[in-house]
């Protein structure tokens, strides 16, 4: 009995010592792809570019050393110029909180359809999933351009092209919480005779409205960035005041409003996370 143990004991660890062999090698392979695709890129576009890769990574510090010199050489005037931007400031924050509210809205309803545990008709979660693929499918500046090309320069293209993507991103979130939530309650509110709809309220949605809220909050801090990005290509706020004044070079006015930016994404972020941990019960940060 001892030797037959003595021998599954010797063949565990022949086992074990071959697996880890196996993932050090697989280990070393992607490491080597890794450092091949990098190398090759790098190779390709120093070929493709009018320009020397290394001649620009040695004046990649040129732009930020003029910038903090300039603002320097102004003393503490660009401080004063934080409260001009806020109004533009506030532009931005109000087109990503609305564009994200109508975009949680719509992926709460297009989940609902995805979900394979609360739709038996194949073909109606086959094309609200592809529906959710294609929304997300465009990054939010692309759809922007697109629809300022037929729009104009405004805030509305940049509304819509963030709510789309929004709806997209979300939705995909949401489908895969619904489908992971505990389907017992939806049985028993079935079997009591509710009807689809009594099932989602009652035995779905308060399972995941918290974890809904969660991404919705997050998506909200994201979706800031995505405003003040917007503002490069005319959807105003504080991104088109921040490429004028680079276009210009005045650097008092950019420290102004990137110490404005860098203050408000870290206080979304924090305000994000004491958030969603009161929502879903976490450690706070």
């Amino acid at each position: 009995m001892a030797t037959t143990t003595a021998n599954s004991v010797d063949v565990y660890l022949e086992r074990l010592h071959a697996q880890a062999k196996t993932r050090a090698l697989y280990t070393f392979i992607s490491i080597g792809a890794i450092v091949f695709v990098i190398t090759s890129g790098v190779i390709f576009s120093e070929e493709q570019n009018a320009g020397s890769l290394s001649r620009g990574l040695e004046q990649f510090w040129d732009f930020p050393v003029d910038l903090f010199s300039g603002a320097w050489a102004a003393g503490w005037d660009w401080f004063g110029l934080v409260g001009v931007y806020t109004p533009e400031l506030f532009r931005t924050i109000n087109l990503a909180l609305f564009s994200t509210a109508l975009g949680f809205i719509c992926a709460v309803f297009l989940s609902l359809f995805a979900s394979a545990n609360l739709i038996s008709n194949a073909w109606v979660v086959s094309f609200s999933r592809r529906t959710l693929d294609v929304l997300r499918s465009f990054p939010e500046l692309v759809i922007a351009i697109a629809l300022l090309f037929l729009m104009g320069k405004g805030e509305l293209p940049a509304l819509i092209a963030i709510w789309l993507h929004t709806v997209g991103a979300l939705g995909k979130l949401f489908s895969e919480a619904v489908e992971n939530c505990d389907m017992k309650p939806v049985e028993g509110l079935q079997s009591a005779g509710a009807g689809w709809w009594q099932r989602v309220r009652f035995g779905v949605l308060p399972q995941v409205l918290p974890l809904f809220f969660s991404y919705g909050i997050l998506r909200l801090e994201i979706n800031v960035r995505a405003s003040t990005i917007l503002g490069f290509v005319g959807a105003g706020g504080i991104g088109e005041a921040l490429k004028t004044n680079i276009s210009w070079n005045y650097e008092p006015d950019i420290m102004a409003i990137m110490a404005l930016l860098v203050i408000t994404i870290t206080a979304l972020d924090y305000l994000s996370t004491y958030i969603r941990n009161k929502l879903i019960g976490g450690i706070q940060l």
